[in-house]
């Protein structure tokens, strides 16, 4: 199983916990495997060129399999060379900054980026992601700009920001939360309607006076094209009998995420999500001008 982003990301850790019981029900090992680099592309390059027989899948986002087509050369089709196996997860985003930033609330650390923006540095996961879409967001209320700087992945960036090097990111829950608990970094918002269950004390962006900066990151697993029907049936089956798993749903709810009902878990479903995020997103995109570097 193909992950598009470094260890210990919140993506990285959805696929470790799935892949324990998927070991389980399928008898043999489900091995993680990290190829980050260049948004995914490389990732799904690897998984649209593999062997159709189930044996190679990826566990990645619509970073990898809505957005970047419309911003790097990719060699592969999105919507023709990968078999839909199931939705997993989906989360909102997390705004969180360094300690050393002077911001109380969202709308100060907004006032404060605009304020100081020829020094202040936001991190993302990847050109074009919804992190980065996060970031350009938030200049556009801020009516300005700053650095934008991408990493590989949130972990590395993560990394940087404890260490003061980096001010301010928007992530998934999952990958900044415990920084967040253990007083390494400051929260502000959610960028969610509702609030978190794993975290109901941050507010949502609509609470803290920045509404519609709803973002949500999906999780699924896809297979290269022309898998066997009945082999894409099976992973289906094994990975939406693990989501139901109490043991797992608990690790995945304390990652911020929310495992979708069984009726979007089938693979015709996640073909469908795709579209539509295809026909949403593409148009944003392109009328950014957002080009991969």
């Amino acid at each position: 199983m193909v992950v598009p982003y470094p260890a210990g990301g919140a993506i990285d850790v959805l696929a470790r916990i799935l892949a324990q019981s998927m070991t389980v029900a399928l008898g043999q090992a489900v091995v993680i495997e990290n190829v980050g680099g260049a948004g995914g592309t490389i990732a799904a390059g690897r998984i649209a060129r593999a062997a159709p027989d189930g044996h190679s899948l990826i566990l990645a986002t619509g970073d990898q399999f809505v957005a970047n087509p419309a911003i790097y050369p990719v060699k592969y089709d999105v919507e023709k060379d990968f078999e839909p196996i199931a939705l997993l997860a989906s989360s909102p985003l997390l705004i969180i900054s360094r300690n050393g930033v002077p911001a109380k609330n969202l709308k100060e650390l907004i006032a404060w980026m605009s304020s100081d923006s020829a020094r202040v540095s936001q991190a993302h996961n990847g050109i074009g992601g919804t992190m980065h879409l996060c970031g350009l967001d938030m200049q556009k209320i801020a009516k300005t700009h700053w650095q934008i700087v991408p990493y590989r992945g949130a972990a590395p960036a993560l990394q940087d920001m404890v260490a003061g090097q980096i001010d301010v990111i928007c992530t998934l829950p999952g990958s900044g939360l415990e920084l967040v608990r253990s007083g390494k970094l400051k929260a502000y918002a959610v960028s969610a309607n509702t609030r978190l269950a794993a975290a109901a004390e941050i507010p949502t962006v609509d609470e803290a006076g920045l509404p519609g900066m709803n973002y949500s990151v999906r999780a699924c697993l896809w297979a290269p094209r022309s898998t066997p029907k009945d082999v894409v049936a099976r992973l289906n089956a094994v990975v939406t009998a693990g989501l139901t798993d109490l043991g797992v749903r608990r690790q995945i709810g304390e990652l911020g995420m929310e495992i979708p009902p069984s009726e979007q878990q089938t693979p015709e479903a996640l073909r469908t999500i795709q579209k539509a995020e295809i026909e949403k997103w593409w148009p944003i995109i392109k009328a950014a001008n957002i080009k991969g570097e």
